[in-house]
């Protein structure tokens, strides 16, 4: 059969690329609904308009459109008088039993922003419910400032200055329809936006970070923790700092990834935990060099951020740091699950307001260290290089896991990781979808109406489900590190580590320091061959 046009001259296809609707039982049913899998012949990332990446921008426009309205029924503006008088319905716990809450929308009142206070130089003392001013467990009063790094509550800050120019606006012009909003309500939507942006920033660098795998980054795009998690607090911002940062790392850039992670660690400090695969890796294959430019970078723009708000407010400045140390064990930590199915009293008693649990933070510590350890002994010794979205996952992992608090928006972090180290479509949605629906039984016990409200047990067994679920993705990546090729990543030996930077395709080539124990097990890496070329199989 002959083709009744003329073939066209430029037949670059490129045929690498994974095509989910061939491979993959959830892409080939999805493509069904739009008109099948790709044709046999067809040429590969040839569209002009509708890439991959615009593809993935509007799936994730949607499932942040939805996540918004998921936070909509705690945006409803009641009060009378300019907007700066009226504020949003949160009467009669609606935010527990409308699935609705939102740190953003009480932080605008606790944090002194509504007043157009200045972070970090502002402070207040905390008051009971009765209204009372509380003293600390010293006798000292119990004296607050922003709780957040400096680049979140700058954030909060700008989007503050926005609200209030609108309510400025909406006195000057009078706009029935806009005067009607409470400026807490427009606070809210001026931070999702911004936020929103922040997730693009995240689906793009995830995608820029899978390499032929470019799709996997629909996961993220799409992930149902956007439905309750992406408003909930300001989280987007540093999985978009850290995202970006790992592109500018895959793109050989040392110090554009370190400045960037660096910003990530202004707004959250966990993307300075991706420094540690990083270092191990570059010990690895030699290549300190460049680690050792990423890591100074990342200090000196964490620096930069920080030290005008430390010189001006190093009270303010240091809450952060202050309430993380003084924190018990959250209600969705690993030490709250035990405590609430025994009758352990946890590891320091009962404490005093703001009294630190020395026990605990040792504890944590110590946990921690010793799963950083185990990282770094499966970094430098396993038989082939991790990847570094492998070891990058197991770091964070282990952080949540071993952390006295894990806050439900903190499960964000994973996502871009999860899908980088083990991109199994069904698993990673299976989770993600445990992980979404924690939300559910927490708000239901946070809501006091007696017999509507559940269980302790019934909130935290779904934790320990979220947490077991999180811990078999762990152990399949050790697994696939250990048997690279099961690792769909570098599966027919297309590719050795699309976010590897300096990494990809080096060889081993440990400082002569490292002892023995510390290296790779060469014989059996010669045995596996790094070109193994056995097909990987989807979970």
């Amino acid at each position: 059969m002959r083709s009744p046009r003329r073939l066209a001259t430029d037949l670059r296809s490129a045929d690498d690329r994974d095509l989910p609707s061939r491979t993959d039982l959830i892409g080939h049913a999805l493509s069904n609904t739009i008109g099948g899998p790709v044709g046999r012949h067809a040429l590969i990332g040839r569209s002009r308009f509708m890439t991959p990446l615009r593809v993935m921008f509007l799936i994730s426009l949607v499932v942040l459109a939805l996540g918004w309205t998921t936070k909509s029924p705690c945006l409803q503006t009641v009060g009378s008088g300019y907007p700066d008088q009226r504020v949003a319905n949160w009467d009669h716990e609606r935010a527990y039993f409308q699935l609705c809450y939102s740190d953003v929308v009480p932080l605008y009142s606790a944090e002194l922003l509504e007043q157009g206070r200045f972070p970090y130089k502002s402070s207040w003392v905390e008051k009971d419910s009765s209204g009372k001013e509380q003293v600390r467990y010293d006798g000292m009063p119990a004296v607050r400032h922003m709780e957040y790094p400096v680049l979140t509550g700058l954030y909060q800050y700008a989007a503050m200055a926005l609200a209030k120019t609108y309510t400025a606006i909406t006195k000057v012009v009078a706009i029935p329809a806009l005067t009607g909003v409470a400026e807490v309500v427009v606070f809210f939507d001026i931070v999702a936006v911004g936020l929103a942006l922040a997730w693009l920033a995240t689906v793009w660098s995830t995608a820029g970070l899978a390499g032929r795998r470019i799709w996997d980054a629909t996961l993220v795009a799409a992930s149902p923790l956007l439905i309750f998690q992406a408003f909930t607090n300001f989280d987007a911002l540093a999985t978009a700092f850290a995202g970006c940062g790992l592109l500018a790392w895959a793109r050989r850039r040392p110090v554009a990834a370190g400045v960037l992670l660096g910003l990530g660690a202004a707004a959250k400090l966990y993307p300075v935990l991706l420094l540690l695969p990083l270092l191990l890796l570059g010990v690895r294959t030699g290549r300190l060099r460049e680690v050792g430019r990423t890591v100074l970078a990342t200090a000196l723009s964490w620096l930069a951020v920080n030290l005008p708000i430390l010189l001006l407010a190093p009270r303010g400045w240091s809450e952060f740091f202050r309430l993380n140390s003084r924190r018990g064990d959250d209600m969705d930590s690993l030490y709250n699950v035990v405590r609430s199915f025994t009758d352990w009293q946890g590891f320091d008693g009962d404490l005093g307001m703001w009294e630190p649990p020395t026990v605990l933070n040792s504890v944590v510590a110590a946990l921690f260290a010793l799963c950083c350890a185990g990282i770094g002994y499966l970094a430098l010794t396993a038989p082939r290089r991790p990847r570094v979205g492998q070891l990058a996952f197991l770091v964070v992992a282990a952080f949540l896991l071993t952390n006295k608090v894990w806050s439900p928006q903190f499960s964000l972090w994973l996502v871009p990781l999860a899908v980088l180290a083990l991109p199994h479509r069904r698993l990673l949605l299976a989770w993600m979808t445990v992980d979404a629906l924690v939300w559910v039984p927490r708000m239901y016990y946070l809501y006091s109406v007696p017999g509507r409200s559940l269980p302790e047990q019934w909130f935290t067994a779904t934790v320990l489900v979220r947490d077991l679920a999180v811990l078999a993705l762990c152990a399949l990546v050790v697994r696939q590190i250990y048997r690279p090729e099961q690792d769909l990543v570098r599966a027919y030996g297309w590719a050795d580590d699309p976010a590897g930077g300096v990494f990809d395709g080096a060889p081993d080539a440990p400082p002569g320091w490292l002892p023995a124990w510390l290296r790779p097990r060469a014989a059996i890496a010669a045995r596996m061959g790094t070109g193994d070329r056995t097909p990987a199989r989807p979970l």
